[in-house]
């Protein structure tokens, strides 16, 4: 478990679902300017930032070529960890296949699965979402073929510009691939991450799950004592999380 004590006056912030490059670069360049200036207003209060996942709607690291684009968002990222801000990036279903990059050239560690934090005294299990809890099944064989060192080793192969092109046209036709569902709430006993945090609750006590996947802000209290949080997105909500070292809270990020 990963410790973080919280200076006087900072805070934690947490963000997730960008989908950058989606549906095209030039039309999900607005959003990105938006991000980073949420990276900008945030920089002097920021203790640690937390990304979720899908920050990029498609990202493959072949040995020498990363995708094309994604300028501002990288050097942003890259002009905060220079500044001693941590920052800390879990995967998401259409960014698996992250190897090196993000911690060689941006001094981010980036995780595969849920990791627990405590948080001044708060103890927090933080992921992307994707293939948690019951149900998803169709997905759940398919980030198994996706994720399979053979499958990497071939899809490698394929030329740079043909790969991008065929990721991303899966991305935007192939539901089972991306793992997305209808963007509305289901109910507490249909939302899987709501089970999967309930689940976990039987074994160890959380103060807060948080995730990102399902592209709606959501905070559900699970027991009196635990409460479940989901980012929502920068596509359609510009949501984000904010913990002040008592209170995690879902913000909205408003442009004049």
């Amino acid at each position: 478990m990963k410790s973080i004590n919280i200076p006087a006056g900072k805070k934690i912030y947490f963000a997730s679902d960008n989908h950058l490059g989606a549906p095209t670069m030039e039309e999900s360049q607005p959003r990105e300017k938006r991000f980073v200036a949420w990276l900008e207003e945030i920089k002097p209060n920021a203790a640690a930032i937390f990304l979720l996942g899908d920050l990029f709607d498609f990202w493959f690291e072949y040995k020498t070529v990363v995708p094309k684009g994604f300028t501002r968002t990288l050097g942003k990222l890259a002009e905060l960890t220079d500044a001693g801000i941590p920052i800390y990036y879990f995967v998401g279903n259409h960014d698996l296949w992250m190897n090196g990059y993000f911690e060689e050239e941006l001094n981010i560690p980036v995780f595969h699965k849920p990791q627990q934090f405590t948080i001044n005294t708060s103890s927090f299990l933080i992921g992307h979402g994707d293939g948690l809890g019951p149900g998803d099944k169709g997905y759940k064989r398919m980030k198994k073929v996706f994720t399979n060192p053979l499958s990497k080793w071939l899809y490698r192969w394929i030329h740079p510009d043909l790969g991008v092109k065929l990721a991303q046209y899966l991305s935007v036709k192939n539901k089972l691939i991306s793992g997305d569902e209808d963007i509305k709430f289901l109910g507490e006993d249909q939302e899987w991450l709501v089970q999967y945090s309930k689940r976990k609750l039987e074994k160890q006590h959380y103060d807060y799950f948080v995730f990102g996947h399902r592209h709606l802000p959501l905070e559900i209290d699970l027991n009196g004592k635990s409460t479940y949080v989901n980012l929502g997105d920068w596509i359609s909500y510009y949501t984000y999380g904010e913990f002040d070292g008592e209170t995690l809270l879902l913000r909205k990020f408003l442009v004049n």
